[in-house]
This record gives C-alpha cells, structure tokens and sequence, in this order.
C-alpha cells in the first residue's frame, strides 16, 4: 500500500518535472531553437492550433527560424499569431515561408529571463511539495482507519520526503541549467 504512495508520488511528480521541462524550453535563449515557436497558437479555419502541426519549423542558422508552413494560405496567419505572441520577435515573409531573426539578448533581458526561469523553478518546487502534502495527508488517513501501523506510516513519510528532495533536486539542476543557458553570451 505504501509502495503504491510512493509510486503515485513519483508519477505526479514526474509530471510537475516535464510541465517545467516545457515551459522552460519556451524561454528564449541566445540561440534558435523550434520550441521557441512550435506551441504558438495559429487560427487555422477556425481553430487554434499549434504552429507544429501547420508548419515545418527548422534552423539554418544559429540565430533564426524558419517556418514553412504546410499549406501556402496560412502564411498570414501563422505571421499573425508570431506577432501576437509576447516572444517579441518580427516575422519576414516571402510569401511561402516566414524567417525569424533573434536578436542578440541584451543584459537587462537576460536578468528578466532569469527571474522568469527562478518564478517557474520555484512553482514547480511548489507543486511537488503539495503532491507531498497531498500523499501524507493519504498516509495519515491510512493509519488512523488503522489499515496501516504506526511505524509504516512513518516509514512511509520518510520514503516519501526522500523522493520529495530527489524531485527537488532535478528541478533545481533543470533550472541551473536554464540560468546558464540564458547567460552565455
């Protein structure tokens, strides 16, 4: 029962790490990288849909993006959606394909980047910790319906905090990470 918990805990706080993971792939760095744009929304017939599935999206340079979409018409849209984004970047279309220049980041910009990376790491840390909340809440419950004894209880508190600082650990490297990546110049 107790191996379930810490199974459960592990499985949520995964997500909490790949939630991280994600957004942390959409702050821009110096370099061009297609996770910068790919989750951007493009009004497509109607619909939002993600620029991944309306456009191949790749780097020919280190510092610029280029978009082909799949269907010709959605150039507009796609340049639309770019623009409508807070990534602060100007689309060049050619009619057939859009390119994105990033300009160098500035010092002051690298500083907001890393307060937003510290903001994400620390919400990340957060939602882990409630995930422990949550699951010692589950194992206190447990052994006052006395399904389980005292001692597994605590035996499982601990387990349980060690798997905490283990996914704190990995969120605090992934934003170390981050951090650095935004400060090479």
């Amino acid at each position: 029962m107790i191996k379930d918990i810490i199974k459960e805990a592990e499985t949520r706080m995964q997500g909490a790490i790949q939630a991280l993971d994600d957004d942390l792939s959409r702050i821009r760095t110096g370099r061009a990288t297609p996770a910068l744009v790919e989750k951007i929304p493009v009004e497509y017939y109607g619909v939002p849909t993600p620029l991944m599935q309306l456009a191949s999206i790749s780097v020919p340079e280190p510092r610029s993006l280029l978009i082909k979409p799949f269907d010709p018409s959605t150039v507009k849209n796609v340049e639309r959606a770019i623009l409508s984004s807070n990534l602060g970047l100007t689309p060049n279309n050619d009619g057939k394909s859009i390119r994105l220049n990033l300009p160098p980041l500035t010092e002051d910009r690298r500083q907001e980047l890393v307060k937003v990376v510290s903001r994400r790491v620390e919400e990340a840390r957060i939602a882990v910790r409630n995930v422990r909340r949550d699951l010692m809440r589950d194992l206190k419950e447990l052994e006052s319906e006395k399904m389980i004894s005292e001692d597994d209880q605590k035996r499982g508190e601990g387990d349980l905090q060690k798997t905490t600082d283990r996914f704190v650990e990995k969120i605090d490297n992934l934003g170390k990470e981050k951090e650095q990546e935004i400060l090479e110049v």
